[in-house]
């Protein structure tokens, strides 16, 4: 970092999170029995769904035309840099051939794992792995009931939840962590989610779960000693031991602290309102909004893990691989004030009106989005004798400067205190978000 700027600095975890804050870009996946139904990866539990009426997705599961290098190619070439793919999901249903479970995909009509190809074939794209695994499970028969199970209304089931033991439940949970650490080699992240409730649904006489439910802090012990730099988050209802903060389905509004302290972290977000495949599900996001989601989490010091819910045939949805490839465009020629940057130091003032700023600490550069094209001149508060050099980062054409005087300010030209005058071309450049990069003195 140049000249003792001040940017935001997290405290060190367990975890290795340093390729993790260059990278920003992720992929995430959500696949599983749920793709049949088509309507939200949580319809067992919205529906309240029993074990047997969701069997018949179980006996009709067959992705044939799962091709794990097509997922590759189509997050390599949108920019993305690392995956993380549900290995189960609260179903409970497993997309590897854990010897632990029948509930698996090897057991379905497809009749083969699909986890160690889709590893191979992003490793082979040069993508890290993560993995996603659910800690409560509505299948597994110890696993007992709470506010979010699809059986709460059910007096029946009600009447056997004294006999489900969680003891048993959290042996399964952590059986098959230690799978997923020990077969798949290196794994570098594991996403663990989520604690529902602690307090419960007392008006329906609901327990909720927490860190006992899970023995998390065994969890996390064992995790750490077979994966000694793999990144936790921070579902396992633990004060401390995560490496990161996942907030979802929303942008913070600002860089995201815990305990008053700046923390790494990432926002997770869909293409549109579901995370499984939802075939009728029409709120889907613009590439703009898309790419401004991006830029603005960036801008606040966080990484962007952007989900795809995979069809049941094992397709990404045409929506998703258009959006993949729009944001592949602009990242090929963008990729610079993403890569490696973070918040823009305090000393460069806010970003003007319709801008966000990102900063590369390594090269001394910072990036202005321009999410609204201004007419003329864009004006850049505390930054006058601050820019050697400032250019279009599309084209690396130009962008003449100048430092505003004080006779030009009482003349009525915008722009503050030692503000710096970027001459704009009229014409919008031809990309979805113009960037400016300026080479820092």
């Amino acid at each position: 970092m140049h000249a003792n700027l001040t940017i935001p600095k997290p405290e060190p975890t367990d975890g290795d999170t340093s390729w993790f804050v260059h990278d920003r870009f992720g992929l995430f996946i959500h696949w599983g029995l749920y793709a049949l139904p088509a309507r939200h990866e949580w319809v067992k539990s919205n529906e309240r769904i029993n074990n047997a009426d969701y069997e018949k997705y179980f006996k009709h599961f067959d992705p044939d035309l799962y091709d794990p290098t097509i997922w590759a190619d189509a997050a390599a070439n949108a920019g993305m840099k690392y995956f993380v793919v549900t290995t189960k999901h609260h179903e409970g249903f497993c997309l590897w051939d854990s010897k632990y479970t029948d509930y698996k995909i090897t057991n379905t009509p497809y009749g083969k794992d699909a986890l160690t190809p889709m590893v191979n074939a992003f490793r082979e794209r040069g993508l890290r792995t993560g993995f996603y695994h659910s800690i409560i499970d509505w299948h597994h028969p110890d696993y007992t009931l709470d506010p979010v199970h699809p059986q709460r209304d059910d007096a029946e089931y009600r009447k056997g939840d004294a006999e489900r033991d969680m003891k048993r439940y959290a042996e399964y949970l952590h059986n098959q962590s230690r799978e997923l650490l020990t077969q798949f080699g290196n794994v570098d992240i594991l996403w663990y989610d989520f604690t529902p409730g602690p307090d419960g649904d007392t008006n329906r006489n609901l327990p909720g779960k927490n860190r006992e439910s899970w023995q998390s802090e065994k969890l996390v012990k064992m995790v750490r000693e077979l994966q000694p730099g793999i990144i936790l988050d921070d579902r396992l209802d633990l004060p401390t031991g995560w490496d990161i903060k996942t907030p979802e389905q929303f942008q913070p509004r600002g860089w995201v602290h815990h305990e008053g302290k700046p923390v790494v972290w990432e926002a997770c977000q869909t293409f549109s309102g579901s995370w499984g495949y939802h075939r009728d599900e029409s709120s889907w996001k613009s590439l703009e909004m898309l790419l401004l989601m991006l830029i603005d989490t960036i801008s606040k010091g966080g990484n962007l893990l952007l989900n795809v819910g995979p069809t049941g045939r094992g397709e990404f949805d045409e929506r998703a691989l258009s959006r993949l490839a729009g944001m592949g465009e602009w990242m090929k020629r963008h990729s610079r004030s993403i890569y490696g940057c973070t918040q823009a130091p305090t000393e460069f003032g806010s970003a003007p009106q319709d801008c966000r700023y990102t900063y590369n600490p390594d090269t001394n550069r910072l990036y202005v989005h321009v999410l609204s094209w201004p007419f003329g001149q864009l004006y850049l508060d505390g930054m006058a004798g601050k820019v050697e050099y400032a250019q279009l980062l599309n084209d690396a054409s130009e962008i003449p400067q100048k430092d505003i005087e004080p006779w030009q300010m009482e003349r009525g030209n915008e722009g503050g205190k030692d503000a710096l005058a970027l001459r704009l071309p009229i014409q919008k450049p031809n990309v979805t978000v113009p960037v400016i990069e300026l080479f820092l003195k």
